[in-house]
């Protein structure tokens, strides 16, 4: 089984055109979007390939567990990025929402590469979060650390103008803040070499993404 392109059915349902034809580009533009995210999918399942298989982490496994959760964790993101891209006012916000949407999509492609070639399945029998020593404190109503709950999505959809950019904002730095906490996780309990390496150069990403985050908050006048 393979991870699915995150999508928002919602996408689709803006307006052909209005004066200017300013919708109908921002239509074309999605579509360009959504074909990055596909290919970063194909570039990421490719990138996993490339992974030794000489010992495979097993079921239950830290690196089993994380893949398994890194990869929900990122589908939310993905979505909320496409949403950043069709309704973000700032011009920044959007092109933060496509980088993160095309970047996190490629490291589905991986974690599931790598759960393929670990012959496991996408899914466990363990709870979220299980796999981390501190895990199960971690998730609150069902979420792992940072992630929306669906009223919180909700709303992000209803939003626009500013409001969206400031909401989006800030949900994205609570997202990556949980994210860079399950990282640090796997940095600390895996074993698997191309594992680390990847989770480091993922850390690496979010914390560079957190910066400009926050930046981007400020100017906006907005506060976490």
């Amino acid at each position: 089984m393979t991870a699915p392109v995150t999508t928002d059915s919602e996408l689709d349902e803006a307006p052909a055109a209005d004066e200017g034809g300013r919708p109908a580009a921002r239509r074309y533009g999605l579509l360009a979007v959504a074909a990055a995210v596909a290919v970063g999918l194909l570039l990421g399942y490719a990138g996993g390939l490339l992974t030794p298989t000489l010992t495979r982490p097993g079921q239950n496994s830290a690196e089993a567990g994380f893949a398994r959760d890194m990869t929900a964790h990122h589908n939310q993101a993905v979505a909320m990025g496409l949403l950043a891209f069709r309704q973000g006012q700032d011009a920044e916000v959007r092109q933060v929402g496509v980088d993160i949407a095309t970047g996190q999509q490629g490291e589905i492609g991986t974690m599931q590469t790598w759960l393929r070639s670990w012959k496991l399945d996408p899914t466990g029998d363990q709870a979220p979060m299980a796999w981390m020593p501190d895990g199960a404190g971690l998730v609150k109503n069902g979420l792992m650390p940072g992630m929306a709950t669906p009223e919180e999505m909700a709303k992000l959809r209803a939003a626009s103008g500013r409001e969206f950019d400031v909401m989006f904002l800030r949900m994205m730095i609570q997202h990556h803040i949980g994210g860079v906490h399950m990282i640090d996780g796997i940095l600390a309990e895996g074993h698997d070499d191309d594992v680390l390496a990847v989770a480091q150069v993922m850390k690496n990403t979010q914390q560079n993404d957190l910066a400009n985050l926050t930046a981007a908050l400020k100017r906006l006048g907005g506060t976490p």
